[in-house]
């Protein structure tokens, strides 16, 4: 059967009911009734997110700027890029990509351009998190820096070779999923001569 053949007779998961269970600023918990194939239907629980941003800052000399904050969730600190909820209405997804990089990282960038699309847990979330690489870095003056707060306040900023960063992911060092993909399609990206990136603009996916 052809690709077009299967996609024809693809089965429509249709709504039927929705209940909300919990609504935050920054997602809600609802349970869903969804058709199945062959009939009936069957209830889902999901999270819907604002959706988030993050940068891989790439610097002259190829090394990627990392941060280092504290996550309750899992009770530790992971190595993250510099990364932001897209909860400013009507905000292009780069503008805030500008702005999480300048007040974790006091650094701004004369290139954005979109390096991956990174739907976090689709089991049970639809956040989706688009990573942009940043290249021609500057620094934000110092009267001019984000004065952070709470884990902010806490966070530790470093620059490692781009190489290096790919083999803290390997090695298990790096466990945060956008800043694993982001990691390694920065490398892939830079071996293939940056051939194949997106603007910065370039649409969502769905």
């Amino acid at each position: 059967m052809s690709q077009r053949s299967e996609r024809a007779v693809e089965h429509r998961y249709e709504v039927r009911s929705r209940e909300l269970r919990y609504r935050g600023r920054i997602f809600e918990v609802v349970t869903e009734e969804v058709t199945m194939p062959g009939g009936g239907t069957a209830a889902r629980d999901l999270v819907r997110h604002v959706g988030a941003v993050a940068v891989v800052a790439l610097d002259a000399a190829g090394q990627v700027v990392l941060i280092r904050q504290y996550r309750q969730p899992v009770g530790r600190r992971l190595w993250e890029l510099p990364a932001g909820l897209t909860d400013v209405s009507g905000e292009d997804p780069a503008v805030t990509a500008a702005r999480e990089l300048a007040e974790e990282a006091d650094l701004t960038a004369g290139r954005l351009d979109v390096l991956v699309d990174v739907h976090s847990s689709p089991g049970f979330t639809d956040e989706l998190v688009r990573v942009f690489l940043a290249r021609e870095l500057g620094e934000v003056p110092a009267e001019q820096r984000h004065d952070r707060h709470d884990e902010e306040a806490d966070l530790q900023i470093v620059r490692i070779d781009l190489d290096e960063a790919v083999g803290m992911v390997l090695a298990g060092e790096i466990s945060n999923g956008p800043c694993v993909a982001g990691l390694l399609a920065a490398a892939r990206a830079r071996d293939a001569g940056w051939s194949g990136l997106r603007r910065a603009d370039a649409p969502l996916p769905g």
